[in-house]
């Protein structure tokens, strides 16, 4: 005769067996799905010859279960080509912390870099096999660049330069050059479909457009610089290297290869004559660091002088045209309330400082005003500057007419004789 308590019992247990069998039988064992372990994922995964995709799952999970079907069929379909395998993290917590599984089910592909990748795709099969598949390219690709003694690996060196805190500075902030720059994860799926098209760019914009990339798990500090936080991210640098902007267009070559070229059509470079105060307002609030040059009178330089001076300063503009500078100029004597604030007066045209009316300071070109030494102040310049000097904000510049590009004219004073001079105009003859 049966207790009170057998119905009961045996209900619970006839559940509890329910639940170990629908445990046990998410993946049967006539599966092609591999049943992973802590014993066997080395083998079957860190030493794997090839791509592996880890379904880490667990059994009470309802997406774990709408998603077996799915599997079974990934897996059947790439036998032979991809391993499909699958870890039950319940039962090995150890092996799921240690990849930092958080939820359910959460699928890593092992085999094609250094670190596994989260699979964001499709949870469907064709989504997954198409995903399989080209993973399966990508690993081949990579053999084939180390096959041909590392050719591959040059080209990209020498096409898209890989990015760190020690050299981002040098390469980088002080380059005339236009930068595009992702920030990316090793480990992220969207980086690694990012990456062939990042290439192929930056192989057809070489000679045209810098490009580098930045593994941002290695280099928290440049992530945390440039406030990213999502990957892959791609700024630009231009002429304010200062406040590069993000790139929201296609992630393909063609269209990071056409945002490039677009953003190098810039204006022609000008050099402006300085003819009052808002030439000056103009022309240096917008600009990262003003050079203005004070030429000699055209009495002292002639018209072919001074545009010998202009065009020596237009060389320069023109190497420099990607940077965020203005060029003004000025003749002698014509804005002496500029001279005074800048230290130049008096001697020593032609003269040139660099104005930074942002932080309000300035420095002058120590040397003669030849076109290698103006080059080298300008980077100079771009980099920082030495020995900086305060600069007086409340400068008022007079107006001036601008020069009409003629030699100038002495003006000749009345002539007189020294009998003139010397004679007694009170002293009257006729008396």
């Amino acid at each position: 005769m049966m207790g009170p308590w057998g119905p009961r019992c045996s209900l619970l247990l006839l559940v509890v067996l329910q639940c170990s069998i629908a445990a046990l039988g998410l993946y049967g064992p006539s599966s092609d799905v591999v049943q992973l372990s802590p014993a066997n994922f080395k083998s079957k995964v860190l030493g794997a010859d090839g791509v592996v995709l880890v379904e880490f799952f667990a059994p009470w999970c309802g997406h774990c279960k709408s998603l077996a079907p799915a599997w079974e069929k990934a897996a059947t379909a790439l036998k032979g080509i991809v391993t499909v395998a699958a870890l039950d993290a319940d039962a090995h917590k150890s092996l799921a912390q240690e990849y930092g599984i958080k939820g359910f089910p959460t699928i890593k592909v092992f085999g094609v870099g250094k670190s596994p990748v989260d699979y964001q795709g499709p949870r469907e099969v064709k989504g997954i096999v198409d995903y399989a598949l080209q993973q399966v390219k990508t690993l081949a690709q990579a053999r084939l660049g180390k096959s041909n003694g590392g050719s591959k690996k040059s080209e990209e060196k020498a096409t898209s330069v890989e990015l760190t805190s020690k050299n981002f500075d040098d390469l980088v902030l002080q380059s005339t050059d236009l930068w595009l720059v992702e920030f990316y994860a090793p480990w992220c799926g969207h980086c690694k479909k990012l990456a062939p098209e990042w290439k192929t760019a930056a192989k057809n914009l070489k000679g045209k457009v810098k490009m580098g990339q930045v593994d941002c798990d290695a280099e928290k500090g440049l992530m945390g610089k440039y406030g990213v936080k999502g990957f892959p991210t791609i700024l630009v640098f231009g002429v304010d290297k200062s406040n590069p902007s993000p790139y929201e267009g296609g992630r393909v070559a063609s269209e990071i290869e056409s945002f490039a070229l677009r953003q190098l059509d810039v204006a022609t470079p000008e050099v402006v004559e300085l003819t009052g105060q808002d030439v000056l307002d103009k022309k240096c609030s917008s600009a990262a660091i003003c050079f203005v040059t004070f030429l000699p009178d055209i009495l002292d330089s002639t018209a072919a002088g001074r545009k010998k001076y202009l065009d020596t300063l237009l060389t320069v503009a023109e190497k420099f045209k990607r940077s965020a500078y203005s060029y003004l100029w000025a003749a002698a004597g014509k804005q002496p309330a500029l001279e005074k604030a800048v230290g130049v007066g008096g001697y020593g045209y032609p003269a040139l400082v660099a104005v930074n009316t942002k932080k309000g300071l300035y420095n002058a070109l120590r040397g003669a005003f030849e076109l290698d030494a103006v080059v080298n102040f300008v980077k100079e310049a771009g980099r920082g500057g030495r020995g900086n000097v305060p600069l007086i904000t409340s400068i008022v510049l007079d107006d001036t007419q601008p020069w009409d590009g003629k030699d100038g004219v002495l003006i000749e004073e009345d002539e007189f004789s020294l009998d003139e001079l010397m004679s007694d105009d009170s002293d009257d003859s006729s008396v």
